[in-house]
């Protein structure tokens, strides 16, 4: 008799069979959910450490489970407490930023009281007989009390424009006529410092730009201001506009960006006209050497 033919034995075989078929099929579902949800914990995870679009550089924080975590959990944990410390330390840097900002309005005005008695005493003082030493000592102190007004008023116009409370009213304007308003109001001053003036601004031809007309004259202006102290050797201005490009040109034969100065300062009124050509879309580049300084301001 053939044992394979003994029914038992078949049946016992077809079980067992049929045991491991489950076992197999029990094995790859569960893997298969394992599997899905770690895979979709790890996109979770993925999601939540991509660099939002909406501006904010840090990401959101995503949620724990109280129990029952994996390792894809304990690091997502640990995720979590790295966004809450950057969270923490960028809150403190923007508070900290505000009280400097605020430190600094209040110096700018708080200064301005002891300078003005300053002033008061050297023009009292200019009505008194004095040596021809007394009179080069006050009109040094002059020179040092307006010098220290001005940095002022540009490190609290600086510190405006940052924190964004500096009034921005922009308005289509003619920019040739504009530029021929402005050399106009600086001419004088050139001409009693001896410069040679060479300006090229056309009457047949112009452009208009998107611009707050009282930034583009602070921008003009400490541009202007920078050559009448820093070029004064070469006692040459240019000032040229190109309608076709859209662009204007300010020259000099002063010795160059990277000389030293008396009067060089610290360079707020260059990061303040770089900052106001920013926000109207403009842009500002420089080309300076021993022989002069050249600027171009132009559309972005």
């Amino acid at each position: 008799m053939n044992p394979s033919s003994d029914p038992s034995s078949m049946d016992t075989t077809r079980n067992i069979s049929g045991l491991i078929g489950l076992i197999i099929i029990t094995f790859i579902t569960v893997s298969g959910v394992f599997f899905y949800r770690l895979r979709q914990q790890l996109i979770r995870l993925q999601k939540a450490m991509t660099v939002p679009g909406d501006g904010s550089w840090i990401p959101e924080p995503i949620p724990e489970r109280d129990s029952g975590m994996n390792e894809v959990d304990q690091l997502g944990a640990s995720f979590n407490q790295m966004i809450r410390k950057l969270r923490d330390s960028h809150q403190r840097e923007l508070e900290e930023e505000s009280l400097r900002k605020q430190l600094i309005a209040n110096l700018s005005h708080d200064l301005r009281t002891p300078l003005t008695a300053l002033r008061g005493h050297a023009s009292r003082l200019q009505r008194e007989p004095l040596s021809q030493e007394g009179v080069a000592s006050l009109t040094a102190i002059d020179h040092t009390i307006t010098h220290i007004s001005e940095l002022m008023d540009d490190l609290l116009s600086y510190t405006l424009l940052t924190s964004g409370k500096y009034p921005y009213h922009p308005e289509p304007t003619d920019m040739v006529q504009f530029l021929r308003t402005s050399v106009a109001s600086w001419y004088p001053a050139f001409e009693n410092a001896g410069f040679h003036i060479d300006a090229d601004l056309p009457f047949d031809a112009t452009f208009s730009w998107e611009i707050d007309p009282q930034w583009m004259t602070r921008v003009l202006g400490n541009l202007f201001q920078n050559v009448l102290r820093h070029a004064v050797e070469g006692r040459f201005i240019g000032i040229a506009v190109d309608t076709l490009q859209e662009r204007f040109i300010i020259q000099d034969h002063g010795p160059g960006m990277d000389a030293l100065s008396a009067n060089r300062g610290a360079g707020m009124g260059l990061k303040i006209s770089k900052h106001m050509l920013s926000e109207m879309r403009l842009q500002i580049h420089f080309s300076s050497d021993a022989e002069g300084t050249t600027v171009w301001i132009g559309k972005n």
